[in-house]
């Protein structure tokens, strides 16, 4: 409760009169972490009225004995036996509300009664802010999902640390922004499990991990296969996204029909290659490809059964990482498939956005979006394999059990290429990360490969961000993205300085 009355005084009241600050109380211990708020801020002049919402229903311990102390310190409580009267109140008293949801907290029972959806309508339809303690009534902590409506809020105080709920399904249309307040838990807590939110600080290492004293080949050589006919500009710009992340050497591969166009766009400092199409130069292509450090094949690369074939040589016969994207991902199925992506020596990367993942687990888009972790896990887990589910919430998931959450939505981003650049990213930042590899093929470490991929992520996303800044989100394109990469590694650096000089 002093937490969240320091965050709301400093953050809202100090420079809004918003009049009375209307609480929600339900009968738990949400509502207790509301009474407490409430308690705190009237003790130093703030006007709070708290609206009690079950008189008559039995209440937590811990809400009871907040009570008593709100009575004590001056709370205005009120009782609400029925919708209408809180409308009446919101209708009649003022014009601007800092409404502070403590209706219900993390462990709802969906479907909600028809006295909770109404209060939920006319809140959601009278609130000038709302902010919701803990996380916003209606949506379940760990699924992020509702029945039928929920509070909208603008900011969430997340106590301890952030929920699940705060950033899948339609849980992150109704949070709004996340601040965590420190409820006093343990570190010893706090410090394990295996889900993690995407931060910064997580990747400052893998970052700038690079010596002014090395040469082209001490950076990885990316070999990116894509790039049929319209569609050059995909393989184009994940090349150039991967050279711009620090790869020491680029080469773009495309179909023979499509070299001279190839060539004709590419920038000079990537190399060019011919996708074998004919069976006696199959053999010779994949006695070369050990000379590449990642492969990145898919954007652009057309959904033929050439396109197929070509996708199923290299995960057969390649032993690094491959990251697999676009069209290579809808060319194969994941029954079909399963033996090659589980019989894989290198790690293998998907980087599907929901509607490529759902075709290629056989699942209708609503069902993936209900449970995007839960299905995430599950293909992780079966396959052996790296899922990077793309969208205004990025879901990575890795086979040593760990799930990140990447939470930046940027409607900039949503153009076409976007995701043609995290790809490049993904394999420039893999091979730049050399690992030593027995005479088997088998990586000993897959954990910086992991951590590679998550340094990719924050950088494309950091790019998207420096890019909506610069251009505005309707003008920013994938390339302005490949341009602000670094921009993107500017702030990375200035935040680890930051940090270790405070």
């Amino acid at each position: 409760g002093l937490r969240g009355a320091d965050f709301l005084e400093a953050s809202l009241l100090e420079s809004y009169d918003f009049g009375e600050v209307v609480f929600l109380i339900g009968h738990g211990n949400n509502g207790a972490d509301g009474l407490a708020i409430a308690r705190h801020l009237t003790n130093r002049g703030h006007r709070c009225r708290a609206f009690i919402l079950f008189p008559d229903e039995t209440s937590s311990e811990e809400n009871e004995v907040q009570l008593k102390m709100a009575h004590l310190y001056g709370v205005k409580v009120s009782e609400i036996r029925s919708v209408e009267s809180l409308d009446t109140y919101f209708t009649q008293t003022q014009s601007d509300y800092l409404v502070i949801d403590g209706v219900l907290g993390t462990g709802i029972r969906l479907p909600l009664s028809n006295y909770l959806f109404d209060l939920i309508e006319v809140v959601n339809r009278h609130a000038s802010y709302t902010v919701a303690i803990d996380i916003a009534t209606g949506i379940t902590g760990s699924e992020g999902q509702i029945s039928s409506t929920a509070i909208k809020a603008d900011l969430t105080l997340a106590i301890g640390l952030p929920k699940v709920g705060h950033y899948v399904s339609a849980g992150a249309r109704h949070t709004g922004d996340v601040v965590v307040i420190d409820a006093g838990f343990p570190h010893k807590v706090l410090d394990v499990g295996d889900r993690y939110l995407l931060t910064h600080d997580l990747v400052y290492d893998r970052a700038f991990e690079r010596s002014r004293f090395a040469h082209k080949n001490s950076f990885g050589h990316t070999l990116l296969v894509g790039g049929s006919q319209g569609l050059t500009g995909a393989l184009l710009m994940a090349s150039e996204a991967a050279l711009k992340c620090g790869t020491g050497l680029v080469t773009a591969a495309t179909w023979t029909p499509n070299y001279g166009e190839l060539v004709s766009r590419v920038i000079p400092e990537i190399m060019t290659g011919v996708i074998p199409t004919e069976r006696e130069e199959v053999g010779d292509i994949l006695q070369d490809l050990s000379r590449y450090d990642s492969i990145v094949i898919g954007p652009g690369l057309g959904r033929h059964e050439k396109a197929r074939a070509a996708v199923v040589e290299v995960l057969n016969n390649f032993y690094g990482p491959v990251v697999v994207d676009a069209d290579a991902i809808r060319v194969l199925n994941l029954k079909d498939d399963l033996e090659i992506f589980q019989n894989r020596k290198g790690p293998t990367i998907f980087t599907p956005h929901v509607g490529e993942f759902a075709g290629l687990v056989n699942r209708s888009v609503e069902e993936v979006l209900e449970d995007p972790l839960g299905y995430l896990r599950e293909f992780v887990d079966e396959t052996n394999s790296c899922l990077i589910l793309k969208g205004p919430c990025t879901y990575l998931g890795f086979p040593n059990g760990k799930t990140f959450i990447n939470y930046f939505p940027n409607d900039g981003m949503a153009s076409g290429g976007s995701g043609d650049v995290l790809a490049g990213i993904l394999g420039g930042m893999v091979a730049q990360y050399m690992p030593e590899r027995p005479v088997s093929g088998i990586f000993e470490d897959k954990e910086m490969i992991y951590h590679s991929l998550c340094l990719g992520v924050v950088s494309h996303t950091l790019a998207g961000k420096h890019a909506a800044s610069r251009m505005g989100v309707r003008a920013m394109t994938a390339g302005s993205i490949i341009e602000s990469l670094s921009d993107a590694f500017k702030e990375l650096s200035d935040e680890q300085n930051r940090e270790l000089e405070g």
